[in-house]
């Protein structure tokens, strides 16, 4: 896929999602067939560049191109800035984030508080626009403030206007948060009204889903973010799925092993011992989430607190569920006997 001058994989991308599309996510997400990922956002705020926080998510060091930066923030001039910082430090894409619906975002009017105020919209984005002439700028946003603003075409035709390159929308409002099923339909009339791509965004969780949201909004491609937390490999099996119409086998149990044995390895070498287990414990938690015994599991995992005992403990679980041999899949270890575990 041609993107914005570069050429994609594919018409996958991963979401920026904070705390989770880190380095060593994007990495394997990519790994896995996602065309494009997405940093999670960096703030605008100049103040915070030395931070070890804001540095770790700007470093892409190693990491396949094209380099997506999201920021975010509600002054123009400080966005502008924080575009340019961010193109001196290796971005190629500069992604704009006026779709997060978190209170702590919304409550300093970033995020998809912005939708709001249309013309500070438009003066974010001219100001963006014009401090990167020589980068793609795109844009992230909810089909509107709440269902009874649904403004999201009004926003897309100001981003065109500005100059913005691409458009990426979440299939729900602001105060929707991520509550109830997505919707297609202000996707799809937005991507009527617009010339630029337009990515569509919500509830793709499956390749039956995929295919159903491209039919549905003729959207140019698909962002996925919750349903890859623990299943990378969702990115190939869409990708397959929508060249040959066939689905792919899921992935045998010493593959679920060996992507997750591998991302902690990078989890702890990008943040060191102590913040990379505690960031660890999550994704070892979706990895296994909805396997026989992993509620237990968890529970004694979470209590450790070096990577070697952390690494163990992957390594027991699912040699346990390995007993089998190789030929037993993960989704018949979820189906097996009633031993699905939906436990946080």
């Amino acid at each position: 896929m041609l993107y914005l001058g570069f050429s994609l994989r594919n018409n996958l991308f991963v979401a920026p999602m904070a705390g989770v599309t880190d380095r060593p996510f994007r990495q394997l997400a990519k790994h896995m067939g996602a065309g494009l990922a997405v940093s999670e956002m960096v703030t605008s705020n100049s103040l915070l560049y030395g931070s070890a926080k804001t540095r770790r998510r700007a470093d892409h060091n190693g990491e396949p191109g094209p380099i997506a930066v999201q920021i975010a923030g509600a002054d123009a001039a400080m966005l502008a800035q924080a575009a340019r910082y961010n193109v001196d430090h290796g971005a190629q894409i500069i992604d704009i984030n006026m779709g997060c619906p978190a209170k702590k975002v919304c409550n300093v009017m970033a995020g998809s508080a912005l939708m709001q105020d249309e013309a500070l919209v438009a003066r974010i984005l001219q100001a963006v626009v014009s401090a990167v002439p020589e980068t793609p700028v795109t844009l992230k946003i909810r089909t509107g403030w709440n269902r009874e603003h649904k403004n999201a075409p009004v926003i897309a035709r100001i981003a065109e206007d500005c100059g913005v390159q691409a458009l990426a929308i979440h299939g729900r409002t602001r105060a929707d948060q991520y509550r109830g099923e997505a919707e297609y339909d202000t996707i799809a009339a937005v991507k009527q009204q617009v010339g630029i791509p337009v990515i569509a965004n919500g509830d793709i969780d499956s390749p039956e889903k995929a295919r159903f949201v491209l039919d549905r909004t003729s959207a140019d491609g698909l962002m996925i973010g919750r349903a890859a937390q623990g299943r990378p490999w969702i990115f190939r099996e869409i990708e397959h799925y929508l060249a040959c119409g066939e689905k792919l086998q899921p992935p045998l149990v010493s593959e679920i092993h060996a992507v997750c044995r591998a991302h902690l390895d990078d989890l702890y070498a990008f943040y060191g011992v102590a913040t990379g287990v505690k960031i660890a414990r999550k994704h070892i938690g979706w990895y296994t989430k909805g396997l026989a015994g992993s509620a237990a599991f968890r529970r004694a995992m979470n209590q450790l607190d070096e990577p070697d005992a952390q690494s163990a403990a992957v390594d027991e679980f699912f040699g346990r569920l390995a007993v089998a041999g190789d030929r037993l899949h993960y989704s018949s270890l979820i189906e097996a006997e009633g031993l699905r575990e939906l436990a946080a």
